[in-house]
C-alpha cells in the first residue's frame, strides 16, 4: 500500500500532462485552420487585384524569393511586386497547401504546389511549380515572413544560331528615324545584327538627341541596355517622375525584365547612344502593362 500516494501523484501528473498536450495539439490545430483560412483568402484578393489585402498577409520585414529574379525585401518592394503581377493579363493564380506545420506558438511552415496561367501577346502561358511559406506570428496575428515559389517550367534554351562573324564598325552604321506611336520625333536606330522586328536575337543602337525625354512604356520581352556614349536617364514604374531617374553613364549596363514599365531619356550635355540586345520582336508599348 506504501506505493498508492506515489502512484496516485504519477496518474495525476500524467493526467496534467496529457491536459497540456492536448491543449497544445489544440492550438496548432486552431492556428493550422487559421493559416489555411489565410491562404485561401489571399487568392481570393488575387483574383480582386486587392494589392492592400494582398500586402496586409506579409510581415514588415518579409522577403519574397522567386525564381530567376532577385528577391525583394519590405513592403515598399513586395507591393510593387504585386501591383505588376495582378496586372498581367487574364491571370489565374491557384496554390494548394500540402502540409502546414505549426513548429512554435510563433512560428508555421506551409508547403504546397501552385499552378497559373496568363495571357501573352503569342497565346496562353502556364506555369507550375511548388513553394514554400514560412509564417511568423506577429501581434498575435498570423503574418507571411519568408514566401518562396520555385517553377518547375524549365528555363527556354536561347536558339542556336549559325551563320557568318559580323562585323560593323561605328563609321558604316546605318541610321533611320525611329517611329513609335506616343514617342516625339529624334531618335535615331542603327540595326547592328539580327531583325528587331522578327523572332531571334537582336542587337540595335539608338542615339537619342541632348535633353530627350521618352515615355512610360514597356517591352513584352526582356532589355538589355549597355551606354555606348552620353549620359542616359532611366526611371522605374508606371508614372513618369523625374526624381525617380537615375543617371548611368558609358559602359553601364541595364537589364529591363519583360512587362516593366520604365521613362527616361538623355543629358543634356549632347547626344546618347544607347545598345539594346535581346530576343525579337522588339515591340514598344507606351503606358503601363494591363
Amino acid at each position: 500500500m506504501r506505493y498508492t500516494p506515489r502512484f496516485s501523484a504519477l496518474t495525476s501528473l500524467a493526467a496534467i500532462g496529457l491536459a497540456v498536450l492536448a491543449s497544445a495539439a489544440s492550438g496548432q490545430t486552431k492556428d493550422e485552420q487559421t493559416i489555411r483560412a489565410l491562404s485561401e483568402q489571399w487568392q481570393r484578393d488575387v483574383a480582386a487585384q486587392n494589392v492592400d489585402k494582398i500586402i496586409a498577409n506579409y510581415a514588415a520585414d518579409a522577403v519574397v524569393m522567386m525564381s530567376h529574379i532577385r528577391p525583394a525585401t519590405g513592403t515598399p518592394a513586395i507591393r510593387g511586386m504585386w501591383a505588376e503581377a495582378v496586372k498581367t493579363p487574364g491571370l489565374k493564380l491557384k496554390w494548394t497547401p500540402t502540409k502546414i506545420e505549426v513548429v512554435s506558438p510563433t512560428v508555421a511552415t506551409e508547403y504546397g504546389s501552385y499552378t497559373e496561367s496568363y495571357d501573352t501577346p503569342q497565346g496562353k502561358a502556364t506555369d507550375a511549380g511548388d513553394y514554400v511559406t514560412i509564417w511568423r506570428k506577429v501581434n498575435g496575428k498570423w503574418r507571411v515572413a519568408l514566401d518562396a515559389p520555385v517553377t518547375s517550367t524549365p528555363l527556354s534554351a536561347a536558339p542556336t544560331e549559325m551563320g557568318e562573324a559580323q562585323l560593323v564598325a561605328a563609321s558604316n552604321l546605318t541610321w533611320s528615324d525611329f517611329e513609335r506611336p506616343g514617342f516625339d520625333p529624334g531618335i535615331r536606330l542603327a540595326v547592328l545584327h539580327g531583325d528587331p522586328g522578327k523572332s531571334g536575337s537582336y542587337t540595335v543602337r539608338l542615339q537619342l538627341p541632348a535633353g530627350y525625354r521618352f515615355p512610360v512604356h514597356w517591352h513584352p520581352s526582356a532589355e538589355n541596355l549597355t551606354v555606348v556614349s552620353g549620359t542616359f536617364l532611366l526611371g522605374m514604374g508606371n508614372t513618369a517622375d523625374a526624381n525617380a531617374l537615375k543617371t548611368y553613364s558609358t559602359g553601364d549596363y541595364i537589364y529591363i525584365p519583360p512587362r516593366h514599365a520604365h521613362f527616361g531619356g538623355s543629358g543634356t550635355d549632347g547626344p546618347t547612344i544607347v545598345q539594346l540586345h535581346g530576343q525579337g520582336p522588339f515591340q514598344t508599348m507606351v503606358g503601363v502593362p494591363k
